[in-house]
């Protein structure tokens, strides 16, 4: 970033660790932050299932919680998918959380130590589509293979009447053609608008304590402003990365229900 410029969008840029790209066939195969980071929620996901592994008889404080986290997505896809949604916990519950941590992970505060920065990995388009995209191609794939040609029927509402099917039919396909990208799109604007914020602010409380410290009172101002909203604005992203890892599953298994159960 140039001095005295803000660029928040410089925090989304995918870059080799090593500093040098490397080439295999033809294609890019460099191991990236974003791949670094992929990883990183990969292993504290996985350290994080490790406690409800021990299955204590009086269980403890971290096997209760990942009891309880297990619990609460079989309730999600109970209710949500209902009978035969069992077998779609396990793609539901690492949905949830890959998210949930991917978000968390990526509003850490390691900035503050030199030389480290986190890296939110949904807040690339490309990651939230292929979540998405996985997500819908799993809800075709139950759809066709339990009810065949049958799963068409989706897209006529029961009891429409029929001299309304050619304008129905095509605005219901529409709608379930539309479901990927939303999917997608909700999680990726929703944490890059909060990052950029919280990038904005970052900058205006630097050059505020800057001109404060040269003698400036209305650069303190700026800074205590600033560092007000980024405290806000901080808050209110936890309260985002749960939301949108929750909206994400509970979407999922809403496209589920009508693979499994049609209308």
């Amino acid at each position: 970033m140039s001095a005295g410029k803000i660029n928040p969008m410089e925090q989304f840029e995918v870059a080799p660790i090593f500093g040098q790209r490397l080439s295999l066939f033809g294609y890019d195969v460099s191991f990236t932050n974003s791949a670094l980071f992929m990883v990183v929620v990969f292993v504290l996901l996985a350290l994080f299932m490790s406690g409800g592994m021990k299955r204590q008889l009086v269980p403890g404080r971290w096997q209760m919680m990942v009891e309880g986290a297990v619990g609460f997505i079989d309730n999600l896809v109970q209710v949500n998918i209902g009978k035969g949604g069992k077998k779609f916990a396990p793609y539901i519950f690492s949905l949830f959380f890959f998210i949930l941590f991917a978000n968390l992970v990526g509003i850490l505060p390691l900035a503050v130590i030199p030389g480290l920065h986190t890296f939110a990995v949904t807040s690339h388009i490309t990651v939230t589509a292929v979540l998405a995209f996985v997500s819908f191609g799993i809800v075709l794939f139950v759809g066709l293979a339990k009810h065949g040609f049958k799963f068409f029927s989706l897209f006529v509402p029961h009891g429409a009447p029929g001299w309304l099917m050619p304008v129905i039919v095509p605005v219901e396909f529409i709608s379930f053609m539309v479901r990927p990208f939303s999917l997608g799109l909700r999680l990726f604007v929703a944490m890059t608008a909060g990052h950029i914020l919280l990038e904005v602010f970052g900058s205006f409380a630097v050059q505020g304590m800057s001109a404060g410290t040269s003698g400036s009172p209305i650069g303190w101002l700026v800074w205590i402003a600033s560092m007000a909203m980024i405290i806000g604005v901080s808050a209110l992203e936890l309260l985002v990365c749960a939301i949108q890892a929750y909206v994400f599953a509970l979407l999922t298994s809403l496209y589920l229900h009508d693979a499994v159960h049609l209308h």
